[in-house]
């Protein structure tokens, strides 16, 4: 009988070996790519942010996740990661505008914050029964409809006198909301919630080096307004503790997702 089985074929599985360890190396090489595409990408170019607190409203929400992008400022150590040491200071070093929202770290915890630049080095910022007043000239506020957010009920107002329910008896918060516009025309809505300590402050020169931040939540917003305090009250803030610009939303998350959120420019 004639053996029709050849040496080709008897090879062929043994051949097909080398193929699959080549398959598995291209696979780690391509792992490999990715991570450092990845690293550099965060390291250099956006960087990912998640709002933990009520600071920002009405423009930020808790439950917002957005990008930011880190070339605006230029690079420090708190800017790239692991802690990198590249000495004080900043490499490609450009100061935020007014009005800019911007992610940094606390001056005293190296916590992230996230608040909106009011004063840059040579201004002046004041506090006058609740009206910002830059280089001395009152900035204009004016009255908007009221800003109303959604809550799960285990959460509350500001106030009790805030919180209403909604047509379809959904527990809700309504915040007195107005349109401030600061001297380069950029222009943002924040809330005022009613008299507070820091409704008056006394005037501020923000020395070189340094920003002035605020929320937009002025009432409930722990930043430049007093003294540097670990885990609360920013201070006047190192430009070298910037981190990036925010950019845009891509997540949203309240009682549910936020479609209406999702992709907007901050």
């Amino acid at each position: 009988m004639t053996n029709n089985v050849t040496p080709r074929e008897i090879t062929e599985p043994e051949a097909a070996k080398p193929e699959k360890k080549e398959d598995w190396k291209s696979f780690g090489w391509f792992l490999v790519k990715l991570v450092l595409v990845v690293l550099i990408f965060r390291t250099f170019v956006f960087t990912s942010f998640n709002i933990p607190s009520e600071s920002m409203m009405p423009r930020l929400l808790v439950g917002d996740y957005l990008f930011a992008q880190k070339w605006s400022y230029g690079y420090s150590r708190y800017s790239l990661p692991f802690d990198a040491d590249i000495g004080d200071g900043r490499i490609f070093a450009s100061l935020p505008e007014h009005g800019d929202v911007a992610i940094f770290k606390h001056p005293i915890d190296k916590s992230d914050y996230i608040k909106r630049v009011i004063g840059l080095p040579g201004d002046t910022v004041q506090m006058v029964d609740g009206q910002l007043v830059l280089n001395g000239e009152p900035v204009p506020m004016e009255r908007v409809e009221d800003f109303i957010v959604e809550i799960a009920p285990s959460d509350r107002c500001y106030s009790g006198r805030f919180a209403f329910r909604t047509e379809d008896g959904i527990n809700a918060c309504r915040y007195p909301q107005f349109r401030e516009t600061l001297p380069n025309r950029v222009s943002y809505n924040v809330l005022d919630l009613g008299v507070v300590g820091v409704d008056n402050t006394a005037p501020v020169i923000v020395p070189d080096g340094h920003v002035f931040m605020m929320g937009d939540n002025r009432d409930n917003s722990q930043d430049s307004r007093r003294p540097t305090v670990s885990g609360g009250w920013v201070g006047l803030v190192p430009t070298e503790n910037l981190v990036a610009e925010a950019s845009f939303m891509y997540w949203s998350w309240g009682n549910g997702v936020r479609w209406d959120r999702l992709f907007r420019g901050i």
